[in-house]
């Protein structure tokens, strides 16, 4: 095992990574060519500029820096590359267009608002891309649970411990209602769960009759006074 000195005193560079990543992806990714893999294509996304908001697996493959780093996760710099990719897109963190021609060049976007966007140019022919005719429509990606957006969106950072409970929640309400009780709860200021979780229950309990305040339907008095006016 080779040491590392620790990182030099002065001004660094920083890659950003969304707070989903530590509390959501991270915990899932059980493959060390998919992290290596994944961290690296967000690093080199990061750095470009939003008219080339992706990388190509030419590039990928010869990247030494990467293809160095992968080979303790596989037989080869480049198999463990390519594995590591299909699982990437497989789950949904990164997107692919492959062109139209034969042969021609894959293209790797990150699943994120920037990346999507960049996909959709790319697809209407809006977006620089190498040569190799227009790009074709890309593998669809494993949709990630809405309900983990909510909640970074509406409460703040997701903790590992309560993302099996958000899992939970989202199997047994329709989205919806999830949509709404995390919506409720921001137009009160109440940011937390407990509070979207009990929306959920009343909402279960009683269901939302017409012509009733929000707050008799999808909440006791006693919650109105506990959750929202405190």
């Amino acid at each position: 095992m080779s040491e590392f000195r620790g990182f030099p005193g002065g001004q660094l560079d920083f890659t950003p990574l969304p707070n989903l990543f530590f509390s959501e992806l991270l915990p899932q990714i059980d493959d060390l060519a998919e992290l290596k893999v994944t961290l690296h294509v967000l690093w080199l996304v990061s750095r470009k500029r939003d008219a080339q908001a992706y990388v190509t697996l030419a590039e990928l493959k010869g990247d030494q820096l990467l293809l160095r780093s992968l080979r303790a996760a596989g037989p080869s710099g480049v198999e463990a590359l390519e594995a590591g990719l299909e699982r990437a897109v497989a789950r949904g963190t990164l997107l692919r267009l492959a062109q139209a021609e034969p042969n021609s060049e894959h293209l790797y976007f990150v699943n994120s608002s920037r990346g999507r966007q960049a996909v959709d140019k790319a697809l209407m022919g809006e977006l620089p891309l190498p040569a190799g005719g227009a790009a074709v429509q890309p593998a669809t990606p494993v949709e990630r649970p809405n309900i983990f957006v909510l909640y970074e969106q509406n409460i703040g950072l997701l903790q590992p411990m309560i993302a099996e409970e958000l899992r939970d929640a989202e199997t047994e309400y329709p989205q919806e209602w999830i949509e709404e009780a995390f919506r409720i709860a921001a137009e009160h200021n109440v940011r937390n769960w407990k509070y979207v979780r009990r929306v959920l229950e009343r909402r279960a309990q009683d269901g939302k009759n017409e012509g009733t305040k929000r707050e008799k339907t999808w909440y006791t008095e006693e919650e109105y006074e506990k959750y929202v006016k405190h």
